[in-house]
C-alpha cells in the first residue's frame, strides 16, 4: 500500500519534532551542568566565599547525620537543637529554618554521609542519587538515551542545586514499578525502603491488596519491618519516640501554617492555600483528590490495559495524592514518562505535552512564576496517561521518535 503524500508530510514533521524534542533535552541537560559549574565558582552553590556550607537543604541532612554520629540521633527531631547544629556547621547565624522531619531510617543515609566532609558528601549524594534515577528511567524506557533526557528535566536541577533527595525517590519507586511483574519480592524491598518518604507511596498498598499481588504486599511489609528495626536497633527507641512527637509540629508548621510558603507545595492542596482557602476547605479538597486518585488508579489497574499505563497511572496518581509534594520531588514524573515510551512512541501530541509540563516547572525555577505550577505539570502528564487508556491500545509504534532515543 503506498503512502499518502498527508501522511508522508505527517510522519516527517513528527520526525523533526521527535529531533528537536531529544536535543532541546539534551542540551538542557548539559545547560544544568554549565549551570552549576558556574554557581559554584560564583560561590552560590555547596559553599559561600568563606569556604562555609551555603544555606541549603542539603546542609540538613549532613548536620543531622554529625548529630546522630555524635551519639544524639534523638536531638535532630528538636527543632531548636538542630537549628543550633546548623549554626555551628556554618559559623554564622541562619535566618529561616531546615527542620529535620525524615523518619529514622534516613537518618542511616544521613549518617553514612556525615562520615565525609561537606563538599563530597555532597556531591557523592547528588551524584550517585542521579545516577541512580538516570539508570532506572532508563532501564524502564529501554533506551540508554532516556537517561541524558531524563536529566534534562528542570526538576533534576533544582533537586541538583540544593542537595534534594527528589532522584532518589523516584529511582525508588521506578524500581518498585520496573520489578513489580516479573520480581515481586524485589519490587516489594524498593517499596519498604520508600517509606522513608511514605507520602510518596500512599496508593501502592492499596494496589498490591486490590489485585491480588500478595508476594509484592508481604515483601513491601517485611521490607517496612527492617526499614524501622535496623535504625531502631541503631538509634534507639527514643529517637522514634522523639520522630513521633515531633511529626504533629511539623505538620502545623509546613500544611496548616505554610510557613514555607504555601506556593513550595505543588499540590491541590498548595494551590488552594495559595488562592486563599483556609486548611479545613483545602483539606477536603486534597482529600476528595485523593480518593479519586485512588478510585481512578484502581479501575485503570482492573482494566485490560499494559502494564506500562497502569504503572504510569499509579506513579503519577501517587502525586495526587498527597498534600506534601515539592518541586524537587517532581524527577518522578520521568518515571510515568519512561513507563509510557516503553509501551510504545510519543507521538506528537504527547510531546507537546511533555513540553509543556517542562515549561511550567521551568517557570517555577527560574522565578517567573512563584506559584505550585508543578501541580500542572503533574496534571499534564495525567492527561496523558488518560488519553493513552481512552485510546485502550497497547500496541507498539514505531515512530520517528522511537528511532530517535532507541
Amino acid at each position: 500500500m503506498e503512502s499518502r503524500p498527508d501522511m508522508q508530510l505527517q510522519t516527517k514533521n513528527d520526525s523533526a519534532l521527535a529531533k528537536c524534542a531529544v536535543a532541546i533535552s539534551a542540551g538542557l541537560a548539559f545547560a544544568w551542568l554549565g549551570c552549576l559549574v558556574a554557581m559554584w565558582i560564583q560561590h552560590n552553590w555547596i559553599l559561600d566565599a568563606q569556604g562555609k556550607p551555603n544555606f541549603t537543604d542539603f546542609l540538613e541532612v549532613w548536620v543531622a547525620g554529625r548529630t546522630a554520629l555524635r551519639g544524639a540521633p534523638a536531638a535532630t527531631y528538636d527543632p531548636v537543637l538542630h537549628h543550633a547544629a546548623q549554626v555551628a556547621a556554618v559559623g554564622h547565624p541562619l535566618q529561616g529554618f531546615l527542620w529535620w522531619h525524615y523518619p529514622p531510617l534516613f537518618l542511616l543515609v544521613a549518617a553514612a554521609l556525615a562520615l565525609m566532609p561537606y563538599v563530597t558528601a555532597f556531591i557523592v549524594w547528588s551524584a550517585a542519587t542521579l545516577a541512580c534515577y538516570a539508570a532506572t528511567v532508563a532501564t524502564i524506557a529501554r533506551s540508554r538515551m532516556a537517561a541524558l533526557v531524563a536529566c534534562g528535566i528542570p526538576a533534576v536541577f533544582i533537586n541538583s542545586v540544593v542537595g534534594q533527595n527528589g532522584c532518589f525517590t523516584a529511582a525508588l519507586l521506578g524500581g518498585v514499578l520496573l520489578n513489580l511483574e516479573t520480581r515481586p519480592v524485589l519490587a516489594g524491598m524498593f517499596l519498604g525502603l520508600l517509606t522513608y518518604k511514605p507520602q510518596m507511596g500512599l496508593l501502592f498498598p492499596l494496589v498490591l491488596l486490590a489485585t491480588g499481588r500478595w508476594r509484592a504486599f508481604v515483601s513491601a511489609a517485611i521490607a517496612t519491618v527492617f526499614a524501622i528495626g535496623v535504625p531502631w536497633y541503631v538509634f534507639g527507641a527514643d529517637t522514634f519516640r522523639a520522630f513521633l512527637h515531633f511529626l504533629p509540629r511539623a505538620s502545623d508548621s509546613l500544611l496548616t501554617h505554610g510557613d514555607a510558603g504555601w506556593n513550595k507545595l505543588q499540590t491541590i492542596y498548595g494551590v488552594a492555600r495559595s488562592l486563599g482557602c483556609d486548611n479545613l476547605p483545602a483539606s477536603m479538597l486534597q482529600a476528595a483528590v485523593t480518593l479519586a486518585a485512588a478510585v481512578a488508579v484502581i479501575w485503570l489497574w482492573r482494566r485490560d490495559v499494559t502494564f506500562g499505563l497502569k504503572a504510569a497511572a499509579l506513579a503519577t496518581a501517587s502525586l495526587f495524592a498527597t498534600p506534601y509534594l515539592y518541586m524537587y520531588d517532581l524527577p518522578i514524573l520521568a518515571v510515568p514518562l519512561a513507563l509510557l515510551f516503553r509501551d510504545r512512541a510519543f507521538d506528537r501530541t504527547e510531546i507537546l505535552g511533555i513540553g509543556f509540563a517542562n515549561i511550567c516547572i521551568l517557570t517555577f525555577a527560574c522565578g517567573i512564576l512563584a506559584l505550585p505550577v508543578g501541580t500542572l505539570a503533574v496534571a499534564a502528564v495525567s492527561m496523558l496517561i488518560l488519553r493513552r487508556a481512552l485510546q485502550h491500545s497497547g500496541a507498539p509504534a514505531h515512530s520517528p521518535l522511537a528511532m530517535q532515543v532507541a
